[in-house]
């Protein structure tokens, strides 16, 4: 059947400042693939992420690189073959699901074989600053039951204690986006387990984390920027304990059902990451959080205002999306 295709670039003003190890944000550009095809539409969001060489040009530009396939009617296994994984991919692939609900009448959580979606907790993301503004940012926060907190490398320890005092009962996530060393791993990852850190993501930089298989962990380490799709997790064996999946590095949520699979049975944890982005590129995404032990979809709460219909987030929980947004 005849598919078109649309593409639209959004943006999405973030509320105050995100800030991690890499630099500072103020507005979430997300593109939009949005495809008709027998009297039906379906939508998908990607969040191009500068880290992984992506731009909204980019974007646009590897999906009207395919355009004239895709709108020939190509199926989602097709998709996989025609893009690599990353932003492009995802919006397509995320906007073929929800098409295809639309058309059959179906949930899409459904067509993926869940029998329901459950509501999840997601964790609450605080940006990296001083110790004084990460404290009263925990401060705020502290009702919150889980907490993921931006180190950036120097001064971490201090950032951390300060965190632990603003929010003396969440759980903890940190995140430090590649910013760590050899030189100071072993006394970063000690400081975490002294403040009952539940999970550090990704704290030496990708390709450079070897370190991570010849030292005793004590307490588990998950691979963000070293884990994209299926294929990358064999190399994440003996260095990581949990795998960070996120619908703009597998390229969508086909990839990331079979990534999740795959890494289940090779033991690894699963978390459910996002970029910071609107309720459309957390609703799939919330498909992967079934199967998750940390649930990290919190974009939407980061942003000023999110786009409508959006997700329905009870402090930290969030409700499974309606039709009318996704799936």
């Amino acid at each position: 059947m005849r598919t078109e295709m649309t593409l639209a670039v959004e943006t999405f003003p973030i509320a105050g400042r995100f800030v991690i190890s890499r630099g500072a944000k103020t507005e979430a550009r997300v593109v939009t693939a949005t495809l008709r095809a027998g009297g039906a539409t379906g939508r998908g969001e990607c969040v191009p992420y500068a880290r992984y060489g992506e731009s909204v040009e980019s974007v646009i530009a590897t999906i009207e690189g395919v355009r004239r396939e895709i709108e020939s009617g190509v199926d989602r296994q097709a998709l996989q073959r025609l893009l690599p994984a990353g932003a492009a991919r995802n919006a397509v692939d995320c906007a073929m699901w929800d098409l295809a609900a639309k058309r059959l009448a179906r949930r899409a959580y459904a067509i993926a074989g869940f029998e329901r979606l459950a509501p999840l907790v997601t964790a609450y993301t605080l940006s990296v600053g001083t110790p004084e503004e990460m404290r009263a940012a925990a401060l705020e926060a502290a009702h919150r039951p889980l907490l993921k907190i931006k180190l950036a490398g120097e001064g971490d320890e201090a950032r951390l204690a300060a965190v632990r005092e603003g929010a003396p009962h969440a759980t903890l996530i940190v995140d430090a986006n590649e910013a760590w060393g050899e030189h100071n791993l072993v006394a970063l990852l000690d400081a975490c387990a002294r403040h009952n850190v539940a999970l550090v993501e990704q704290p030496l930089p990708a390709g450079e984390d070897e370190m991570l298989a010849a030292i005793a962990r004590p307490l588990p380490i998950c691979a963000d920027e070293s884990a994209h799709e299926t294929a990358s997790l064999d190399a994440l064996l003996g260095r990581y304990d949990a795998v960070n999946i996120k619908l703009d590095k597998t390229g969508g949520l086909t990839e990331a059902l079979l990534m999740a699979d795959a890494a289940r049975k090779m033991g690894f944890e699963i978390m459910a990451g996002c970029m910071v982005g609107t309720s459309l590129a957390m609703a799939p995404a919330m498909l992967i959080g079934q199967m998750a032990a940390f649930v990290d979809l919190d974009g939407p709460l980061l942003l000023a205002k999110d786009r409508e219909p959006g997700l329905v987030y009870e402090g930290s929980t969030i409700i499974p999306p309606p039709p009318a947004l996704w799936g």
